[in-house]
């Protein structure tokens, strides 16, 4: 049986959707009544894929993929975003509490490392429910909270004991960057009190296992073209909490079609963009960085194919 405290928390969350504030957007929604905020999603969740995910992190992927269940829509929506397709839109099939947590321990049949579901905050009181179902039914690998970074704390205190890992993005250290580019100026903010709750519940560091990552956290930043005052500023928030928290820092960014006439934002990063953006890390002194190769390769997923990430054999960065 779930416990007594977890059970009440997922009540709180079906009871939010009647007046939606999951998120810092607030919109107060009445999602039960089909009323849609800025996510478009009414009560039920919508679920574009499930499947096992060989492109994350090392200790994530494994040898065995991570079990990454992607959802439909986001509060966010980055005008770049590479999910776009499924991101931008609710674009997927209704899933239920029970379908859920089926598809939960099919991939853990699978021999996938964890649970990973992909923009879970609109999705949370469902979610939450079935992964209760699938704990008590037998599920047990990491569950990871794989978020956009643009949370609520006070939201985020209820996963407590709930969550094994968490993966949030950490976007943006400067408020014109998440004005610009996500139309959320208070994203530093959000950002910055989530990952500390984050860092209150699970520690500052991935607890790693035969190479598997089983508690902790990692904190994901995509460097932007022309933004490296926006990179170096994420990282000083980030070490603010600690130089302990894992770091990956990404440089697959590639421009989606509405952003391929943009200034800024048609174009890749640079090699030397991105090296001085490591180098920025290094010297704040973060212990733990996962980085990639800057090459030529379009990488952004194809939501409408069998395998989204058709390119991907194996780890979304290297440890150094």
């Amino acid at each position: 049986m779930q416990n007594s405290g977890i059970a009440r928390r997922i009540d709180f969350f079906k009871k939010s959707l009647k007046r939606c504030v999951l998120c810092p957007r607030m919109c107060r929604a009445d999602r039960i009544a089909g009323e849609q905020g800025f996510c478009r999603l009414a009560a039920g969740m919508v679920m574009n894929s499930a499947l096992p995910h060989h492109g994350e992190e090392p200790p994530l992927s494994g040898s065995g993929g991570a079990g990454t269940i992607f959802f439909s829509s986001c509060n966010l929506k980055c005008v770049y975003c590479q999910n776009y397709q499924i991101s931008h839109f609710p674009a997927g099939r209704p899933v239920s509490v029970k379908e859920l947590a089926g598809i939960m321990l099919d991939l853990e049949a699978r021999g996938c490392h964890n649970i990973e579901p992909v923009t879970p905050t609109p999705h949370l009181a469902g979610m939450m429910e079935a992964m209760g179902i699938a704990r008590e039914r037998g599920l047990r690998i990491p569950f990871v909270f794989n978020c956009g970074g643009y949370e609520r704390d006070k939201i985020v205190r209820l996963l407590d004991g709930m969550v094994e890992i968490y993966l949030p993005d950490f976007k943006y250290g400067l408020d014109d960057a998440g004005e610009s580019f996500s139309g959320v100026p208070d994203y530093p903010r959000h950002a910055l009190a989530s990952l500390r709750e984050m860092v209150r519940q699970v520690g500052d560091a991935l607890d790693i296992e035969e190479g598997i990552a089983r508690r902790g956290i990692l904190v994901r930043h995509l460097v932007l073209p022309g933004r490296e005052d926006n990179s170096f500023a994420a990282l000083k928030m980030i070490r603010g909490v600690s130089p302990f928290i894992p770091v990956s820092l990404m440089s697959q960014y590639t421009p989606i079609p509405d952003v391929r006439r943009h200034p800024l934002l048609g174009r890749r990063v640079t090699r030397e963009e991105y090296e001085r953006v490591v180098n920025a890390a290094l010297d704040l002194g973060f212990g733990e960085l996962y980085t990639q190769e800057v090459d030529e390769r379009a990488l952004n997923p194809d939501f409408a194919r069998e395998k989204p990430f058709a390119w991907e054999t194996t780890g979304g960065g290297d440890k150094v």
